[in-house]
């Protein structure tokens, strides 16, 4: 089966950089215009932007704070009137560990922090874009992690949690959505290099002790996450939602 995403249009939140970015190209490859949402580094938007063009696909780039309710309900409804009234295509990636903590020390700010940035932020942009999923067909892609179903490294407690709510969200919302033609799946990636992620929050040495632990003997890369958020988001997975995909080399099995 061909993927053919023509007249699809998409919103991928985190959408400038690493896994993101992936996944703004791959769906452009495929024929979807593509607008993406970046909280830093606007210059990696812009060239995420050119690239996406240079397709000849539409595409734009705006900045956005995916955990400021507001500021998420202007910005997507900038975005559907940009894209033609409709958004086919969501991709819950904002998201990151913000910085590592043990329970005992962690302060009230760095909890609340954490779980909005990696789950409320899914629940903002997918109500806000649920209105605008109104042709029948949806789909929504969110970012889970290993450390959902492992708990995670050092001092990601609250990571995880966010992480592993997000597996329930995405199951429970399938079953609120199936009815309007939307599926809800979610990527549940391990170690993924080429991200800011892993240059920002681990070592050397903790990143090649995850390759020799994984069987494939490597780590993942954007595209690797992006081939399996194009699978949902095409045909080829219509018949699926509520599911979560591992993406880990074989260094965790669910």
């Amino acid at each position: 089966m061909e993927i053919n995403l023509a007249g699809k249009t998409a919103f991928v939140t985190g959408g400038n950089i690493g896994i993101g970015r992936g996944v703004s190209l791959t769906l452009a490859r495929c024929g979807a215009d593509v607008a993406l949402t970046y909280f830093s580094h606007p210059e990696e938007g812009e060239a995420t932007v050119k690239a996406i063009q240079e397709m000849g696909r539409k595409a734009f780039a705006v900045k956005l704070d995916a955990t400021n309710s507001e500021q998420v309900n202007e910005v997507v409804g900038q975005v559907a009137q940009a894209l033609g009234g409709h958004i086919d295509i969501l991709m819950n990636n904002a998201g990151h560990l913000v910085g590592r903590s043990p329970i005992v020390e962690m302060t009230d700010e760095h909890w609340f922090n954490t779980i909005n940035v990696n789950l409320t932020s899914a629940f903002y942009c997918t109500r806000a874009v649920l209105p605008f999923m109104n042709t029948g067909w949806g789909r929504i892609v969110n970012m889970s992690s290993l450390a959902a179903r492992n708990g995670g490294g050092p001092g990601a407690v609250a990571y995880a949690a966010s992480k592993g709510a997000i597996i329930a969200f995405t199951r429970g919302l399938c079953k609120e959505v199936a009815e309007q033609g939307i599926t809800v799946n979610a990527v549940a990636p391990g170690l993924i290099l080429e991200t800011p992620f892993h240059d920002t929050f681990n070592t050397e040495a903790g990143i090649q002790g995850a390759v020799n632990s994984t069987p494939l003997k490597r780590g993942g890369t954007p595209d690797d996450v992006a081939g399996a958020v194009l699978y949902f988001a095409s045909e080829l997975g219509s018949f699926i939602t509520g599911e979560i995909l591992e993406i880990n080399g074989g260094l965790y099995f669910a």
